[in-house]
């Protein structure tokens, strides 16, 4: 059984479809000048919404800003939407596409096949490194999972105590558990992978790195010692010494050789050619230790211990060991003072002293406390001030703590958080001046760059993407052109991205950058070039839609954004839509989308950032039919059940604003926004329903959701176990099947996973999570050849209106040899889905090659994402012996779309065809995203032997 059988209500990804095309005119703000509303439920609006809008917007008047005067006696549906848009509609020749701060390559294939090569041939001790570099080039893919996979592996092989500390703590800031109530920031997870106690333990011991650590078998951190100082061992009497030090009018009885064993520099006084080797007295009144301070040393020169003085001692015993060189010294006070760092208060004490003593691990515990308390501690001055500067980095770099990993994770949560922001650039700034490779100076220039586009300091921002491309980033060309066009040198901009395309075989975000600078027909076509280049890219569907805007065609516009919101969704397009939405006074779609933006990004700021989200919906609301709680349900479940998947998420916002602390609603939004590919709001969302949860038993569930989709199967499988222990839930049964099929394969566990799946049936469940339940329990079925409990399973979802298990029950029917029946079923999955690239691919399967052909060009329009039609059409040109274009068809999509399939399909065209050093590339860049692939493994050892033949 194979985990993918889950692929409904976790992983499904189906979108909105398109609303009507209907026209409507615009005056000079934007208003629609009659008509229907579309979706408002009847012949305009009322006279007394009007009103409610009026007094709305009247009392809100200072602190939202409006235009013009609203005049309640001849309020028409136009003044509304005015009202509405009060910004006015966007303007195309204002609009740009973003510059990507990530790395960007021209051949990304190539890219990753490179970073293959050098992490499997780079020495042991290399390998953290290594795995970070893949780390920084995966951050420009969508798939969270391929970067968190390589940071775990850089911290697996991490070897320093520096790096370690900074990887764990930049894995605890991906699951964001500061987000957490209830946790704190050196909270254990278990295992030494996150383990503050383990991260400060130098040394390379990759196979160690999931074990369970010191903290879980020892929770509260107490150490059993019996090795205790005897009263009698405190101080040395008269008759064993042989020396005293004299500090004032006190006298410290030592033994010579001892403290002659503490340095050289004691060695070299006491037994050298100095007067003090013949003096059993020795003045050190003036060295700058106290009489408490020396008599530690002497204890410690016999005992070599240092758990019985304070802190404030050991603080003097590491200045001391500083200045006379007591190497052994420095670094018991160094280890013990480290262990005594557990909160934000005793770092930012004792970073001070670190820094000044040149106190390797008492820093790295400083800097564990401040990493791990972030987001949060990057709004603290008194932490931020240890970074920031120049001369801060200068100190942390004496002690072997500025890197550039620290800052590029430092960077990374101050450009999340505020671009703009002067914190951002002295971070990005510091990050340059740690750059050492070329990989780390074009990402820390590029970004830099990026940020001073932002502020407009267009000056700045062209000379850091020019030392950016310097360094061998192509792409910073980019934000080369863009800064000249700010800076008024528009022919400038052209011919650069024009000589840029000259030099490389043109991609997507070529053609996009070059429309910018271009006008009329050259423009469109540079669009339109764009996006059958890449059609991820949302800014020449933008431009296309606000165009059509512009022209009238408002009904054209929306189904322009429409093509780029069913497949990829993203707040710019939803803001989009629902500013078309208004200006054709569709009202309730507006809505629909404001919600569904406010879920990704709760305090979104619309209207090129002078209205809040919220305002709008408040202004929105009158406006539309008025739900209840009840009528709230029954709308969801009939969007859940048409598989659309934002028309739910926004009811879902809707629900959630009369009864915010609700932890099942914030569930059911992270499953949505999963199935919508938006995994930072998903997470978001389960960590909320965590936090509102109201038993610990749910608590747990959550929890083992948040493990899991960050990739920790074993402890999602472990949180299951535990809130079943406490009470049988549904969501506990159902989640612990996931992980158990994430984790085994064999046909024990199937059984295992139905059994679990047939509990979670048991318990109590709504029709949405039950349909769920038996569409999957069916999926299993028909693993296991059990063709008939699988319809069952079908059936009794269908019955609950579980529309995705048509395609289950397809399924079924293909391998009852009943090919007619599978077709129709997917033929009432597509007039029912209201996003349905998913089923056009899957009827493909049940009909002739030409139909076949045809359901896959939908689907491939419907979302180019999906890499099935590419890899079909390219075995059906292999097939006809067309291997070019076979290998074409397979490139087109890989340009935008590097997928683990797509590249094992190619490389193993390439070596059918004797092209073995294409096919050793493609699978090397295959194993970047999965080094563990069975079958790219077997050809990568057949195609390298055949290239060792060649040559």
């Amino acid at each position: 059984m194979q985990h993918n059988i889950f692929t409904t209500m976790r992983s499904l990804k189906l979108s909105d479809g398109c609303k009507g095309t209907q026209v409507y005119a615009l005056n000079a703000k934007g208003g629609g000048g009659g008509g229907t509303a579309a979706g408002g439920g009847g012949e305009g609006v009322g006279e007394k919404l009007f009103h409610q809008i009026h007094d709305h917007l009247r009392v809100n008047s200072i602190r939202y800003k409006s235009s013009g005067n609203y005049q309640a006696s001849n309020v028409t549906p136009a003044a509304v939407t005015e009202t509405l848009l009060p910004y006015g509609l966007p303007v195309s020749d204002l609009l740009e596409p973003q510059i990507e701060s990530c790395l960007k390559f021209v051949d990304f294939i190539e890219a990753l096949a490179d970073v293959y090569r050098r992490t499997e041939k780079c020495p042991q001790f290399e390998k953290s490194r290594m795995y970070f570099e893949q780390y920084a080039i995966f951050r420009g893919l969508s798939d969270p999972k391929l970067f968190w996979r390589t940071l775990r592996s850089a911290r697996q092989h991490a070897v320093d105590v520096h790096s370690k500390i900074v990887l764990a703590a930049w894995l605890r800031y991906e699951r964001r558990e500061d987000e957490l109530v209830g946790t704190y920031s050196m909270d254990c997870c278990g295992r030494n992978i996150e383990c503050p106690k383990a991260t400060m333990v130098a040394g390379y011991n990759p196979e160690s790195i999931y074990d369970p650590c010191i903290c879980s078998r020892n929770p509260r951190g107490e150490f059993e010692d019996d090795s205790s100082i005897g009263d009698e061992q405190c101080s040395t009497c008269d008759d064993d010494g042989d020396m005293s030090f004299c500090i004032g009018d006190d006298e410290v009885r030592c033994i010579r050789s001892n403290i002659a064993s503490l340095s050289t520099p004691f060695r070299t006084m006491l037994y050298g050619g100095f007067r003090e080797s013949r003096r059993e007295r020795i003045y050190f009144t003036h060295n700058g230790i106290s009489v408490e301070g020396m008599r530690a040393v002497e204890l410690y020169s016999r005992t070599k211990r240092l758990d019985s003085f304070d802190s404030r001692i050991i603080l003097e015993l590491l200045s001391f060991s500083n200045r006379f060189c007591c190497d052994n010294l420095k670094c018991a006070c160094d280890t013990y003072l480290a262990s005594l760092v557990n909160d934000m208060e005793d770092a930012l004490l004792l970073i001070e002293y670190g820094l000044e003593e040149n106190a390797y691990l008492l820093v790295a515990a400083c800097l564990q406390v401040f990493l791990r308390d972030l987001p949060n501690s990057t709004h603290s001055p008194n932490v931020m001030r240890f970074f920031c500067s120049s001369d801060a980095r200068e100190r942390l770099a004496l002690v072997g703590h500025a890197s550039f990993l620290l800052y590029y994770f430092l960077s990374q949560i101050a450009m999340e958080g505020d671009m703009k922001s002067n914190t951002t650039v002295m971070l990005l700034e510091r990050l340059t001046e740690c750059a050492i490779e070329s990989w780390q100076k074009q990402l820390a220039c590029h970004q830099l760059g990026v940020v001073m586009l932002e502020r407009k300091e267009y000056k700045d921002a062209q000379k850091c993407f020019e030392a950016a491309f310097d360094s061998g980033h192509t792409y910073s060309l980019v934000g080369v052109a863009r800064a000249k066009f700010k800076r008024g040198h528009k022919y400038s901009a052209y011919k650069l991205i024009n000589s840029l395309m000259s030099d490389y075989k043109p991609v997507g975000w070529m053609h996009q950058e070059r429309s910018l600078y271009c006008v009329g027909k050259e423009k469109m076509l540079d669009l339109e070039v764009a996006t059958e280049l890449d059609p991820t890219l949302s800014f020449p569907y933008k431009y296309r839609a606000v165009s059509l805007l512009e022209d009238n065609k408002i009904g054209a516009a929306i189904s322009e954004i429409n093509k780029i919101i069913g497949f990829k969704i993203s707040p710019d397009c939803l803001e989009l839509r629902a500013w078309i939405s208004i200006a054709m006074e569709d009202y309730e779609g507006a809505l629909r989308d404001v919600r569904a933006l406010l879920t990704l990004e709760p305090n979104c700021m619309m209207f090129h950032g002078k209205m809040h989200g919220d305002h709008l919906v408040e202004l929105l609301r009158p406006l539309v039919q008025q739900w209840s709680q009840a009528d709230c349900w029954m709308q969801l479940y009939d969007r859940w059940s048409s598989v659309d998947d934002i028309g739910s998420l926004a009811v879902v916002h809707h629900m959630l604003a009369n009864d915010p602390g609700k932890s099942l609603l914030q569930f059911r939004q992270s499953l949505l926004l999963l199935r919508l590919n938006c995994q930072k709001a998903a997470m978001h969302s389960l960590r909320l329903a965590r936090n509102h949860s109201t038993s610990e038993h749910e608590r747990l569930v959550y929890e083992g959701w948040i493990w899991y989709d960050t990739g920790h199967f074993e402890e999602a499988l472990a949180k299951a176990e535990e809130s079943i222990s406490i009470q049988r839930s549904f969501e506990a049964f159902f989640l612990k099947a996931y992980a158990l099929a994430d984790s085994s394969l064999d046909q024990e566990s199937s059984a295992y996973v139905i059994q679990l799946l047939e509990e979670a049936l048991r318990c109590p469940s709504d029709g949405l999570r039950k349909g769920q339940a038996l569409n999957n329990l069916g999926s299993v079925y028909v693993d296991c050849e059990k063709l008939d409990l699988a319809a069952d399973c079908y059936m009794n979802a269908l019955n609950i209106k579980h529309t995705r298990a048509h395609q289950g029950l397809a399924r079924v029917f293909h391998l009852k040899n009943q090919r007619k029946a599978a077709y129709d079923e997917m033929t009432k999955l597509i007039e029912k889905a209201r996003n349905n690239a998913s089923a056009y691919e899957k009827r493909s399967e049940y009909c002739d090659r030409d139909m076949a052909k045809s359901d896959l060009i939908m689907a491939t329009q419907l979302d180019p994402l999906r890499t099935y039609p590419y890899r079909y059409r390219a075995a059906v040109l292999m097939d006809d012996h067309k291997e070019n274009e076979a290998i074409t068809e397979l490139t087109k999509a890989l340009a935008f779309k590097p997928d683990l399939q797509l590249l094992h399909l190619r490389a193993a065209f390439h070596d059918s065809m004797g092209d073995y050093i294409s096919s050793v590339r493609d699978c090397e860049a295959a194993l970047c995203l999965d080094p563990n692939h069975t079958d790219t493994l077997e050809l990568y050892n057949k195609v390298r032997e055949q290239v060792k033949d060649q040559k």
